[in-house]
């Protein structure tokens, strides 16, 4: 093994890891709560299935699916963010801010405890979830901020493009005006107008 492939595998894990959490954000939006928890549970398993690849460790879907439940649990917070839900008009979206969180975090602190334990040398024949849950609860606190922190990103991301949305609309709207009195003002002919606003409109 050279001395840059553990740093290789470190990297790859750390994308897995980050990917997925990332896509249990997008399910904990889910406004069904029994389907975005199947949904997380699946994106969970295939990220343990990747990281089993990249430490050369011979996957088991069972003891994968135990493992993540053993580790995960159904904690209050989770069926609390799920009964928010329920609420008419509020429930959906905040239930949905609120377990995009939650499924991002605890899919992040899994992917740590699988990277952790596989580095090690570990499988699934030798994994001791009571010595790994602190490991993992400690994760998901730091999971918890980087969801937050992913879903702050995007919130800007979508403000400044929808102020440059509207911005172009703008200048657009008012090229348009400026169009129109050149033509009225018979500065431009009717064949010229019709094509400088189709260019605009295009544009």
């Amino acid at each position: 093994m050279s001395n840059n492939e553990p740093n290789h595998r470190a990297n790859h894990a750390d994308s897995i890891i980050y990917n997925h959490m990332i896509w249990s954000m997008g399910a904990g939006f889910i406004p069904v709560p029994i389907a975005d928890f199947f949904a997380v549970s699946a994106i969970q398993l295939d990220m343990i299935r990747q990281l089993c690849k990249v430490y050369e460790v011979d996957f088991k879907e069972t003891q994968g699916k135990a493992l993540i439940t053993s580790l995960t649990g159904s904690g209050l917070a989770r069926l609390g963010a799920r009964a928010v839900k329920f609420i008419p008009g509020v429930g959906t979206v905040l239930g949905g801010i609120t377990m995009a969180v939650l499924s991002g975090a605890s899919s992040y602190a899994l992917g740590e405890v699988f990277k952790k334990h596989f580095e090690t040398g570990g499988t699934f024949l030798d994994f001791d979830v009571s010595r790994l849950k602190k490991f993992y609860n400690e994760k998901f606190e730091k999971g918890k901020e980087m969801a937050r922190e992913y879903q702050q990103k995007q919130k800007e991301k979508e403000t400044a493009s929808a102020t440059t949305e509207s911005n172009d609309s703008s200048d657009s709207i008012k090229k348009l005006v400026e169009l129109a009195n050149l033509k009225k003002e018979g500065i431009i002919s009717d064949e010229e107008f019709e094509k400088m606003k189709k260019k605009i409109i295009d544009s």
